[in-house]
């Protein structure tokens, strides 16, 4: 067994120095970012205290758990099953993954590109131009079976990118409904209604598609999405490289809580459950959402997506979906609960990717682990104290802070040990490997907050339409991502808001854009 934490308050301040030289990308990627909170700068490491944020990223189910009563020698023995023989209290230093590229935009943007040149990297002229033929075609066989409407013209391009304008500037107003910009009420805007009717705007709400007909080879729920879905994720992929760490996780796509607070009971039961999850691979030193994953529910039980969270074997088939492109790339994913596994951390060993999660005895596979480092010692280990098994490259961790945590990784070195700073002032020792989970962990809670802001407000009822917004919105994030990396950002330092605020009225065509060719 390895012990640690008896000697944490005669650490030496290179110690601290050290661990934040560990994540210095992270301050700075930070700032690249922007808008860090007061205490982000100096203080970028996450406590795992119970008194933490983490709910969903890093607290354990057994964070309250408290030790039983001792238990007798032979029991204690009987715990050590087949696959607990196989791991070993031996424990060697290796080296970590081999990563050398830089990452980052793959392309220079000119000091003069506009907010449009940056959205248009993911959502180009080609695509829009679809979505118009789409969306005639659409109108016109509605027509055909349902008669004919007098007042619907064919919409044309630069419609198309004032109605993305339009369901965009909600998430830059947090407004409800898009339809309050005529209104004339504190929702209004005049300068923005006066560019299209709310009539027109309307009409072309009606008939809006990305794909118009199911194809005969169609066989899945996200057919009249896909397309765009996948020019999305090529645009990802042409235009940023990301660092070795990334996230795999459920970004928080719901409504804001505090709107749901003012929702009368009415409006809530009115308001229908999404019949999807949405998952992405996102970069966690920049914040970049490098590829999407969206799960259809199966069925519409009332058991939704809460049945969803506790199948870890269709968590690994999402992880499986979410790395398809990361093999042989020497990437480091850290993952949930509901994704750490000892056989997909393995498969992805083989493929040149590796791993470091967060493990739930409830909620994770723990299949092939040993059910002694599973369940709490009989002895409490103290705050910073850890145990650690191996096998092979994998690492078995449970550490404890105010509650029992246990993590599973092929990445870090079990030797090495690193710290948990809580306030600026407690220093918690801990393995390398919870440093690292928990420091990058940290900057996806304060990416969530901040992307989040840029989520779409309007809430169709067709599923196709909920997953193009959200891809929308992930789009003008990663926009504004490239935009804080880029030289046009020293030109004109456009915050979160005002960038969105820019993007809108070049979509709506009252600001001129710079080509960037």
């Amino acid at each position: 067994m390895a012990e640690g934490g008896g000697g944490a308050r005669r650490r030496a301040p290179a110690l601290l120095e050290a661990a934040r030289a560990r994540y210095e990308s992270l301050h700075i990627s930070d700032d690249v970012f922007g808008e860090s909170g007061p205490d982000s700068g100096g203080n970028p490491f996450y406590s795992t205290s119970a008194a933490s944020h983490s709910s969903s990223a890093a607290s354990s189910d057994d964070e309250h758990e408290r030790p039983g009563p001792p238990r007798a020698a032979a029991a204690q023995e009987t715990e050590e099953d087949e696959a607990g023989a196989d791991w070993s209290s031996a424990l060697r230093d290796r080296a970590p993954p081999r990563f050398e590229d830089t990452g980052g935009p793959t392309r220079k943007m000119p000091p003069g590109a506009s907010a449009m040149d940056f959205f248009q990297l993911f959502v180009p002229d080609n695509v829009l131009g679809a979505m118009v033929l789409q969306t005639n075609m659409y109108a016109k066989k509605f027509q055909e079976r349902f008669g004919s409407d007098g007042t619907w013209a064919e919409v044309t391009l630069a419609e198309m990118k004032a109605f993305l304008g339009y369901m965009i500037s909600t998430s830059i107003s947090h407004c409800e409904s898009v339809l309050s910009i005529w209104s004339g009420g504190f929702y209004g805007n005049s300068s923005l209604a006066l560019v299209m009717s709310q009539a027109r705007f309307e009409k072309i709400l009606k008939y809006f598609h990305v794909v118009a007909f199911r194809s005969s080879q169609t066989t899945h729920g996200l057919y009249k999405v896909q397309p765009f879905l996948d020019s999305l994720q090529n645009g990802f992929d042409a235009a940023f490289r990301p660092s070795q760490t990334q996230v795999l996780h459920e970004p928080l796509i719901d409504e804001d809580p505090v709107f749901i607070a003012t929702c009368t009971e009415r409006e809530l039961r009115k308001r229908k459950k999404r019949k999807f999850s949405l998952w992405v691979r996102q970069c966690s030193s920049t914040g970049f959402i490098i590829q999407i994953h969206v799960h259809l529910k199966e069925g519409g039980g009332p058991d939704g997506l809460d049945a969803l969270k506790n199948k870890p074997q269709l968590h690994s088939t999402v992880a499986r979906s979410l790395c398809r492109n990361a093999a042989g790339k020497n990437y480091i994913m850290f993952t949930g609960p509901s994704i750490s596994s000892l056989a997909l951390f393995e498969e992805f060993e083989k493929q040149g990717i590796f791993c470091c999660g967060l493990l739930s005895p409830r909620k994770s596979d723990c299949t092939g682990l040993p059910l002694s480092m599973l369940t709490n010692p009989a002895m409490p280990l103290a705050r910073g104290q850890h145990r650690i098994r191996t096998k092979g490259n994998m690492s078995l961790i449970c550490w404890y802070n105010k509650g029992y945590f246990r993590f599973l990784t092929n990445a870090y070195s079990p030797v090495q040990q690193g710290v948990i700073i809580k306030r600026k002032s407690v220093e918690i020792p801990c393995p390398l490997a919870v440093e690292a989970f928990a420091a990058h962990l940290s900057y996806i809670c304060k990416y969530d907050d901040k992307y989040s802001k840029y989520f779409i407000s309007h809430k169709p009822n067709k599923t196709w339409q909920q997953v193009f917004w959200f891809a929308v919105s992930i789009a003008v994030n990663n926009a504004y991502i490239l935009y804080k990396m880029s030289d046009a950002y020293h030109v004109k330092r456009y915050s979160r808001a005002q960038f969105g605020e820019r993007l809108v009225r070049e979509l709506l065509g009252l600001e001129t854009t710079s080509p960037t060719h």
